[in-house]
């Protein structure tokens, strides 16, 4: 994970916030949804405190979902400094700030006896390599979780190079950006650089069993994206 990580280095935390919108189609919808649904499972005026892990960049789960919910509070996760420091900005300037802790490093070196109401996990599986590591990640926060607490994930998931259509609708976006050719191979070949993206989404549901989560619903697909809300188990 600590590889994976460090991808993310102050250059490519400077443009996260536009790559990310051009990768995934339905940016803002994917997060609005989320905080909908995490609405949805705790309760319209809930008190609750979220775990965001890879909250780095743009902060969008606590930006759409402090908007949403005005007792809610946070716990945003990131091991990337340049990553982290882009996500304080913008909660800084939404006026969440005090209603938000920073958390420099993995959902592992949390404190053991802190648990949470609900977690976001979205765009960081995909960069962890391999199937263990993908699995320690989410055992990791299923291990901080209340019983039955809401968790949502979303991640790229198929292999790449198996959809060479998608693969060029997603060059196409970029154009859509009216990005020149020339930048689109290297913009795409960053976004792949070391991902290793779920097989599939039964992959990614034996993942979250193995991890202690009850069977996920899928509720957003875009292109190679997909995000679900599962529940962790009474025992995990």
């Amino acid at each position: 994970m600590t590889s994976s990580a460090s991808k993310f280095d102050s250059a490519r935390a400077n443009e996260y916030a536009e790559q990310s919108r051009i990768a995934l189609a339905g940016y803002e919808a994917c997060h609005e949804l989320s905080a909908c649904l995490l609405s949805s499972a705790l309760g319209r005026g809930s008190d609750a405190h979220l775990l965001v892990v890879g909250a780095g960049g743009t902060a969008q789960e606590i930006l759409v979902a402090g908007r949403l919910e005005s007792c809610w509070r946070f716990t945003a996760v990131d091991p990337s400094p340049p990553m982290l420091a882009g996500a304080q900005s913008a909660v800084d300037a939404a006026g969440l700030s005090a209603r938000t802790t920073w958390h420099s490093g993995f959902v592992e070196s949390l404190p053991e006896d802190q648990t949470f109401d609900a977690a976001t996990l979205i765009g960081v599986l995909h960069h962890l390599p391999g199937h263990d590591a993908k699995t320690s990640l989410l055992r990791a926060v299923a291990s901080r979780l209340k019983p039955n607490a809401p968790f949502i994930l979303a991640c790229n998931r198929g292999a790449y190079a198996g959809r060479p259509l998608f693969l060029n609708a997603w060059a196409t976006r970029w154009r859509l950006s009216e990005v020149p050719d020339g930048e689109i191979e290297a913009k795409i070949g960053k976004i792949l650089q070391g991902a290793d993206p779920p097989a599939s989404d039964e992959v990614v549901a034996t993942m979250l069993a193995l991890a202690g989560f009850k069977a996920p619903e899928l509720f957003f697909s875009s292109l190679f994206w997909g995000a679900w809300i599962a529940r962790v188990n009474a025992q995990v």
